[in-house]
């Protein structure tokens, strides 16, 4: 990742089992029950946040090509920027310019490695909050696998999010039972939704991430007109969202 790819955030982590199906029928059903995300003429913004921590480096190679094939999934869409965020090491943590080429979003990504660190989901949410004061941003996703922070200061940030009308799409690798409910609050306070993750069910957390995606760029019609054109297993869970 170049200076030019990379500006420093200003702010204030297996294996993995099959995901439960409840929680992918409720995280649709969620993504479903949002308002639409961009008024007509409008480009989308999506804010996607990576943990980057040793923790994640058995699955980290499969994890990013999943998120390069979202990027390339929503590229027909046309109007969608995104910004990349990771952290890891000793207080890294960074975000790229704003793009809409999956090419280029993909590029930055494959120059991300794993350091060993602790958590900044604090300072991912704090840079999501200053992102929207500048220009709206419809939504943001993060993936990661544990959560070492104070969690009443995570809420408080994730409900600030709420109320500006930014979800929080929180996407946990692996049972790491201090993550999950927390994940779970963080999601709920800023109106998005939760959804746990393995490498068994890769093709579904490609088709969820895809989704989040079509819907920061074009709201819900959007999001239908994705599961008219999508395989039988997009539809498929799409159809649970009825």
């Amino acid at each position: 990742m170049t200076e030019k790819d990379k500006t420093p955030v200003s702010a204030d982590k297996g294996s993995i089992e099959a995901s439960n199906s409840e929680d992918i029928d409720r995280f649709l059903a969620q993504v479903k029950s949002r308002p639409a995300s961009s008024s007509s003429g409008q480009r989308g913004r999506l804010i996607f946040a990576m943990d980057a921590t040793m923790s994640r480096q058995p699955t980290w190679d499969a994890a990013c090509n999943l998120q390069g094939q979202m990027f390339a999934e929503t590229a027909a869409i046309g109007c969608l920027d995104v910004q990349l965020i990771f952290f890891r090491g000793f207080g890294e943590c960074k975000a790229s310019r704003w793009a809409s080429d999956p090419r280029t979003l993909s590029s930055i990504m494959s120059k991300v490695d794993c350091r060993g660190g602790h958590t900044q989901i604090g300072r991912v949410l704090s840079h999501i909050r200053k992102a929207h004061k500048k220009q709206p941003v419809n939504a943001a996703v993060y993936v990661g696998d544990a959560m070492e922070e104070d969690i009443d200061h995570l809420c408080a940030l994730a409900g600030e999010l709420g109320l500006i009308n930014v979800p929080l799409f929180m996407f946990q690798e692996g049972h790491d039972m201090v993550a999950e409910p927390a994940f779970r609050e963080i999601a709920r306070l800023s109106g998005g939704a939760y959804c746990r993750f393995d490498a068994s069910s890769a093709q579904q957390l490609r088709d969820l991430l895809s989704a989040v995606a079509v819907y920061a760029a074009g709201g819900r019609k959007a999001l239908q007109n994705y599961s008219a054109t999508s395989g039988n297993q997009v539809r498929g869970l799409l159809g649970q969202m009825k």
